[in-house]
């Protein structure tokens, strides 16, 4: 039977790309999770229609599911494709998506951000291109949640996600799937994965830290099963509701364990761990940590080694906030390079049209035209494909990048949780004196350009402007200022450093201190600890 249930609007629901996000108590309330779903098939549409349904496993996933479930069924779906146990990696979820052309999917995550309880839980739509909707269709789902006065839901038993297999509920066909096996034969098409598994079977030894989140099961199975690493390769591998108390955040921070053991006297020989919902990835080799800016360029200056990017790159992309490093391969391959604002939507539309096959953010996000969002084990087996054909240590393929690139040392400094008016008045400060800045000394260094960066989309002809304060040095250096809406609690203020050292000299220093007049310099202009309260950053990437 399907009940029309009178709601009201709940205040505070507006949805970015990246879903609307919530501590898993708000969506637990009383018509919470329902009013942003029904607003979703609201403005999305669907009566006829075919989604994908699946989540990180995080705490009320599978309750969440459910409900979406029900609420599909009342709402005239005709099928839903949901992952066993309503799990699917974000990365897995645009592949089915695009796999069976369906009319959009439903994916619960708060990416990166813990889970429990407690903690956060979060809900997004992607598009029929598998990607995350754009702005003006989330900006219509907000408006929608501003004014709604009922939802619609069957009342039903619950579907039994844990067998694979069809079923219906109500009108519905409900087709239970394996979250890996499609996604793990696309990375198969993708990259050599003989080569990769003579690699290890020649004694190449790899961790995998799945973080007790979603990509565990995809690890084991393309890692372990399908590429024969040594059985013990994936620790964390299994999703936890609270991700076994780990922040899933593939950073330096929050993977200390496995930071550790790369730095360690039995380190093995390559390195890697993904975050709570897949999309993200880090690199270590023994000894020596990559940054996301530096894999962006190594991944795009060897990507022909892999069979599915053997033909050449289109183009590259990355985020305004993301080192010049992957510019400098661009302009070696003399492809079409493209810097954007934050969000994979803006990669989206360069991936659609073709101008862009791989594309990269500095936040651990990496993906290329296979699917529509970032992918985190895509970025480690295409490095692990580059090793099994180079057959050189991670060290050494950065230190030859470097001498025939240079070096772009880079770092970002968060500063978590801080109040957001006092953020904000910062923000509007540095904004106040961009005008005033050019030609001034710092440092040592003079300002060259500062402006506010804005993007003109290439090929939908949109303008997003506002995307963050840029500080310019005439030998190279920038800083970046950019306030995050990634978390639920306070803003963080993300502090981007970058100064660039023509190789081959100079390529061998720390980067805390080769950014460290950066770093003062950016202390300075923005008044950090006069805003904040604080000295010093929370997280150093």
């Amino acid at each position: 039977m399907i009940t029309t249930v009178a709601t009201t609007p709940i205040p505070g629901q507006k949805p970015g790309t990246s879903g609307l996000r919530k501590k898993t108590p708000v969506f637990m309330g009383r018509h919470y999770l329902e009013n942003f779903v029904q607003s979703i098939f609201d403005v999305v549409g669907c009566a006829g229609k075919t989604f994908v349904l699946g989540g990180d496993g995080r705490y009320f996933n599978d309750r969440a599911a459910q409900v979406i479930l029900r609420m599909a069924a009342a709402n005239g779906a005709v099928r839903v494709i949901v992952g066993q146990g309503a799990i699917l990696s974000t990365p897995a979820a645009s592949h089915l998506i695009r796999l069976n052309r369906t009319d959009g999917g439903i994916i619960m995550s708060a990416s990166h951000n813990p889970g429990g309880p407690n903690e956060d839980f979060g809900v997004k739509f992607n598009m029929p291109n598998g990607g995350p909707a754009p702005e003006a269709v989330t900006e219509a789902m907000y408006r929608r949640t501003t004014e709604i006065a009922e939802y619609r839901i069957l009342e039903a038993q619950d579907v039994d996600l844990s067998q694979v297999g069809r079923q219906t509920l109500g009108g519905m066909v409900v087709d239970v799937v394996d979250p890996v096996a499609d996604y793990a034969n696309l990375m198969e098409s993708l990259f050599d994965f003989a080569a990769i598994r003579d690699l290890f079977a020649g004694g190449f030894r790899m961790r995998m830290d799945s973080m007790c989140a979603v990509t565990g099961p995809y690890a084991v199975e393309i890692l372990e099963n399908r590429l024969g690493a040594a059985k013990g390769t994936c620790v964390n591998a299994t999703p936890l509701p609270d991700f076994g108390g780990l922040h899933p955040d593939p950073n330096p921070t929050w993977a200390k364990a496995l930071m550790d053991e790369m730095f360690g006297p039995e380190a093995p020989d390559f390195g890697a761990a993904s975050d709570g919902d897949g999309d993200r990835n880090m690199v270590v080799g023994r000894g020596i940590y990559v940054s996301p800016s530096d894999s962006l360029a190594v991944l795009a200056a060897n990507a022909h080694l892999a069979p599915g990017y053997a033909g050449g790159l289109k183009g590259v992309a990355r985020s305004m906030p993301t080192s010049a490093a992957v510019d400098r391969v661009a302009d070696a391959l003399g492809i079409a390079r493209y810097e954007t604002p934050t969000g994979w939507k803006f990669f989206g539309n360069l991936l659609d049209a073709g101008r862009a096959t791989i594309c990269g953010e500095e936040s651990f996000g990496t993906g290329s035209d296979h699917v529509r969002e970032k992918d985190g084990l895509w970025a480690i087996l295409l490095w692990l494909n580059i090793l099994a054909v180079r057959r050189q240590s991670v060290a050494e393929i950065l230190r030859e990048h470097w001498a025939s690139f240079g070096r772009n040392y880079y770092s970002r400094h968060d500063f978590e949780a801080i109040d957001t008016a006092a953020a904000e008045a910062m923000m509007a400060g540095l904004r106040a004196s961009l005008g005033s800045l050019p030609g001034q000394v710092i440092e040592h260094m003079t300002v060259s350009r500062a402006d506010d960066f804005a993007y003109a989309d290439p090929v939908d002809g949109s303008v997003s402007a506002g995307q963050g304060v840029r500080v310019m040095f005439e030998d190279g250096s920038r800083i970046v200022y950019r306030l995050s809406g990634t978390g639920t609690e306070g803003a963080t203020l993300r502090v981007y450093l970058e100064r660039y050292a023509p190789g081959p000299d100079g390529l061998d220093h720390d980067p805390q201190e080769a950014l460290a007049p950066v770093i003062r310099a950016a202390h300075a202009l923005a008044g950090i600890a006069h805003h904040t309260g604080r000295m010093a950053p929370d997280v150093v990437t």
